[in-house]
């Protein structure tokens, strides 16, 4: 079999970048592969999809796995076994934006194993490829012969120096003050994830209209890669549509329709709801049991309860549009009960607990040094991390029971949505030198659990001493729709999540918006729908900020009396290697001695030294060390010195950290000091006078004498007068010029005439 002839096409981004698409050289025997190429970025994808369905499968079997090969910027991975692992955080979020937009597109009642996978094989150091993932995905798609309602695909959309780029490259990325990644069809927004440093709503939806019309070119792209691939392309598998029993659906309607609208419009709790609906379907159950018999029951058991959650998810929605009403009795803007509380945990640095309505979180903060910072070894380089959040969702917060393990991609996607968020406050680097961990345990959940981390994590903030610019807070959005009615939930619950028709998240300060997750169901949202939605979050959201401030609304004035406390000092690149010593023994002595955790970190011509102590007094010790070596002694300052050493002509002192002058034995009193050990001996403590510094060889002459009384009568001896040799220095020319001028030395001497007193 010969080489393999690729099929490509292409397309331009906004700024003239070229963007490639090739099938038909790698990967043949899977269901589609591609290879997506930017410059030097290329991402290889394949997706296959199983020809039966599974047995028994409820949900779609989806997998998406996105992972960066280290070989593709040169690199081998640092871990025992110098091979990719797990995926990384920043991995997993990938997978999380991929999935959210291929999932819905699917057909209804798909219940085939799908696997898409997505490698990046080649990158440089501009390279966002993040961006580029989901085109990669949809397009192995539409080669594919699977029933796929794409293509789709996703851009990054971010605001630089006032303009909007379409994936810009990580340098011009850096100063971005808004930062979006955007999934959608041809026709329709999918999904919207990104975050800004306070931007309004409008803004926001300015970049999602630039990044859907950079979406419908990329589609664009894939249907004609498609149109030259084929048959293989253009011809789908033979999906068998779902069965459909009208019988089965008519006998549950008429037994649940009234009964679930009844229990719609009755304001009740989660469990006591929960134990409604339940008690509802095991009634019609029965019901269909005694009137049909059991064979009939097990051979339509599928249909029974998938027409149950059908006409209950759509009774529901009926009530809500109808009757603005929500299954809580609550109205589409109203808010749930707020309560929170600060400084919870003794022996944290910083604690919150926030709760509103029936979900609670319960966040725990604590400061830490450099040393403490998350290293993140990924393909893209390494770098460190020094705000951390973590996000747990235990089973016991929603009433179940399941055995504990490592968190899952839903954990990893929540918690940076909160970080995202907190980390637009955040004072900067050089404000703020501590590594800051915050853990965010939710006790109780339903509805937006991640909101409530923002929340719980600004209060902690405020109440560790951090000194964040302003409370964020967060608002998870519901919409219902029917097309001709339509319905805005503000802070929804977890079931009006599963039958809503978009549900998005916003965080924000007063100011503008700092993170935001939107997922949309439904095809053809108007825009006029999303501006209305993120209104109604934008007051939901200074609600709840108002809420925050009423519990603490401004950072405390200081650290927690058990948190370490941390300086900073910026010395002279020239004095870190005197402040770590040779093997780093002079730093390692002072972290023993105070009982500190010092560490420098080179920046620019300077050096950036944090101490961190829990006491006070050892910083305070530890800062005077380093000054002490880092301080450039200047002439009249005085100083306690130790004698170190003791020769005839006076004694070697150390007056400060690293630095020993001479106290010549002229200096050491007013009277005549026939011997040095006469005035000090070797371990004695003597105050001394800098009164001279041989600027050649940065010797420093130290006085004892200076500091002293002048003994009484004591007359001091005149200034010594120098001959005048007159004139001009005639040694160095003038007049008399050893090396001739008006005398003639005549002939020189041989070597051996020389004179015999040398």
């Amino acid at each position: 079999m010969g080489k393999q002839i690729p099929t490509t096409t292409s397309f331009n981004l906004p700024d003239g970048r070229e963007v490639i698409l090739e099938t038909g050289k790698l990967a043949a025997q899977a269901d589609g592969s591609v290879v997506v190429r930017q410059g030097n970025t290329m991402l290889f994808a394949s997706v296959v999809s199983a020809k039966e369905p599974r047995e028994g499968q409820s949900f779609f079997p989806l997998s998406v796995d996105y992972q960066e090969k280290f070989a593709s910027v040169g690199r081998i991975p640092g871990n025992f076994f110098r091979r990719e692992a797990r995926l990384s955080e920043n991995e997993i979020l990938v997978c999380r934006i991929v999935d959210r937009v291929l999932r819905p597109l699917f057909p209804d009642g798909y219940m085939n194993e799908t696997q898409v996978i997505i490698n990046l094989i080649s990158a440089d150091d501009e390279a966002t490829p993040d961006a580029l993932a989901a085109l990669a995905a949809s397009t192995a798609l539409a080669v594919s012969d699977i029933a796929f309602a794409g293509p789709i695909s996703e851009v990054r959309v971010a605001r630089i120096d006032g303009e909007f780029v379409v994936n810009p490259g990580k340098t011009a990325l850096e100063s971005a003050d808004l930062n979006i990644i955007l999934g959608a069809t041809m026709e329709n927004v999918m999904m919207v994830e990104g975050e800004a440093k306070e931007c309004s709503e409008a803004d926001l939806i300015e970049a999602i209209r630039i990044g859907h019309e950079a979406v419908k070119v990329q589609c664009k792209a894939q249907l004609a890669l498609a149109e030259l691939v084929g048959t293989k392309a253009t011809v789908k598998r033979e999906i068998v549509p779902v069965p459909e029993n009208d019988v089965v659906k008519a006998a549950v309607e008429k037994l649940i329709k009234d009964k679930v609208t009844t229990i719609a419009k009755t304001p009740t709790e989660k469990h006591e709801r929960k134990e409604q609906f339940k008690a509802l379907k095991d009634e019609m159950k029965e019901a269909l049991l005694e009137e049909h018999g059991e064979e009939w029951m097990e051979e339509n058991a599928t249909f029974v309860s998938r027409y149950y959650n059908e006409i209950q998810k759509y009774a529901i929605r009926d009530v809500v549009l109808g009757d603005n009403v929500r299954l809580d009795g609550r109205k589409p803007d109203d808010i749930r009960h707020i309560w929170s509380e600060v400084d919870y945990l003794p022996s944290t640095h910083g604690s919150a607990v926030f709760t509103r309505g029936e979900t609670q979180a319960l966040a725990s903060l604590t400061l830490g040094t450099k040393n403490d910072e998350q290293m993140v070894d990924d393909a893209m380089g390494l770098h460190f991390n020094k705000f951390i959040l973590h996000y747990n969702f235990p089973a016991f917060s929603v009433g179940e029971v399941r055995p504990m393990r490592g968190p899952g991609r839903r954990e990893v996607g929540h918690a940076n949505l909160a970080s995202r968020s907190l980390r637009q406050v955040m004072p900067s680097a050089d404000d703020m030198p501590y590594t800051i961990r915050i853990v965010s345990d939710i006790l109780e959940s339903n509805g937006s659990s991640s909101m409530a981390t923002v929340c719980s994590g600004s209060l902690a903030l405020m109440d560790a001493g951090i000194n964040i610019k302003s409370h964020v807070s967060g608002i998870a959005m519901g919409l219902i729709t029917d097309g001709e009615r339509y319905a805005i939930l503000s802070d929804i619950l977890g079931d009006e999540d599963h039958l809503g028709d978009m549900d998005f998240k916003v965080t924000g300060t007063k100011d503008g918006i700092c993170a935001c997750q939107m997922d949309i169901k439904i095809d053809g949202l108007p825009y006029e729908i999303l501006e209305k939605a993120l209104e109604q979050a934008r007051q939901g959201r200074l609600h709840i900020l108002d809420k925050l401030n009423e519990t603490i609304d401004a950072p405390r004035g200081d650290l927690k009396p058990h948190a370490p406390r941390m300086e900073k000092l910026i010395i002279d690149k020239s004095f870190i290697g005197a402040v770590i010593g040779p093997g780093g023994k002079i730093i390692q002595e002072m972290q023993k001695e105070t009982n500190t955790i010092i560490n420098i970190e080179e920046v620019g011509d300077h050096g950036h030294v944090t101490i961190a102590s829990a006491d006070r007094e050892s910083l305070d010790m530890a800062i005077a060390k380093i000054k002490g070596i880092t301080q450039v002694p200047e002439v009249g300052d005085e100083y306690e010195a130790e004698v170190k050493s003791i020769k005839e002509f006076g004694a070697f002192v150390d007056f400060m950290p690293g630095k020993s002058g001479l106290v010549h034995i002229s200096e050491l009193a007013w009277e005549r000091v026939n011997r040095t050990e006469d005035v000090v001996n070797p371990g004695d403590i003597i105050k001394v006078k800098l009164i001279g510094l041989d600027p050649r060889s940065g010797k420093f002459r130290l006085s004892r004498k200076v500091l002293l009384p002048k003994p009484e009568g004591y007359v001091e001896r005149p200034p010594r007068e120098r001959r005048d040799r007159g004139g001009d220095d005639r040694r160095r020319g003038g007049d008399r010029d050893r090396r001739g001028g008006d005398r003639d030395r005549g002939p020189r001497r041989d070597r051996g005439d020389r004179d015999k007193r040398w």
